[in-house]
């Protein structure tokens, strides 16, 4: 059964390979899309050739539902985008991907039917499908090689879709079995190097030993260490000293 996330449905109008299909379905998938729904696909449906690509998103291809017509596929929908990269010579407002995806997550949660519009892969959509649409939306890709694979702008979208309705962080540390060290825990770290380097006569001359302190200091407070880091740095100072004693 679908999913009971409000969503919209991706409309694949006039796919040719069942290979597409089952890309196309993979990749909404992989973002929590469940509502595809196929026009008139070329060589029929259901297609075998499309389950081997949907690689574990089968239930997509099972739950995808079969229409005549354009008209029809989009019949209960009050908002309709048409992804296309080429000038139509159409008035319509165009968005990014990314600010389409915000319009329908906006209308949706309004309690609105959407759809995303994705044509065929040997040209796209014509421009009577087009003409059905209240938006388009345009990848900005290369204009000297605009065209997308069929899979590639409904992966493009479902991105967009998954980033507006969930939070996605944008930069994240893989702690592994490490903890942050604590400042208390960098402080005794700074202390024990600066006690042992100023054994050693590192801090010369006097009248730049102070400013090489702090230095010191705010090496220690930009580098973001772990507790092992710690504990291995005050090890690899350990060690040192108990080299040069026994060098003595």
């Amino acid at each position: 059964m679908p999913t009971d996330s409000p969503q919209p449905a991706f409309v694949l109008v006039r796919p040719q390979m069942g290979e597409n299909i089952g890309a196309a379905a993979r990749a909404m998938w992989n973002f929590g899309l469940d509502r595809m729904r196929l026009v008139a696909p070329r060589d029929g449906w259901p297609n075998p050739k499309s389950v081997a690509m949907a690689s574990g998103a089968g239930r997509l291809l099972d739950e995808a539902t079969l229409h005549g017509d354009l008209a029809d596929a989009v019949g209960d929908c009050s908002y309709v985008f048409a992804t296309t990269a080429r000038q139509r010579g159409l008035t319509k407002p165009v968005f990014s991907p990314e600010r389409a995806m915000a319009l329908a997550a906006e209308k949706i949660a309004a309690g609105e039917k959407v759809a995303v519009l994705f044509g065929p892969e040997r040209a796209g959509l014509e421009n009577e499908d087009v003409a059905r649409a209240n938006a388009i939306i345009s990848v900005p890709v290369n204009p000297e090689f605009a065209s997308l694979n069929l899979a590639q702008c409904v992966l493009l979208t479902a991105y967009e879709w998954r980033r507006q309705v969930s939070e996605v962080q944008h930069e994240v540390t893989e702690m592994g079995r490490a903890d942050w060290a604590s400042t208390l825990e960098v402080e005794k770290l700074s202390e024990h190097y600066e006690e042992r380097l100023q054994q050693a006569g590192f801090f010369f001359p006097p009248e730049k030993a102070e400013n090489m302190k702090i230095n010191l200091r705010n090496l220690w407070s930009r580098m973001r260490l772990t507790r092992a880091d710690v504990q291995m740095l005050h090890g690899v100072m350990r060690q040192m000293v108990r080299w040069k004693e026994r060098g003595d």
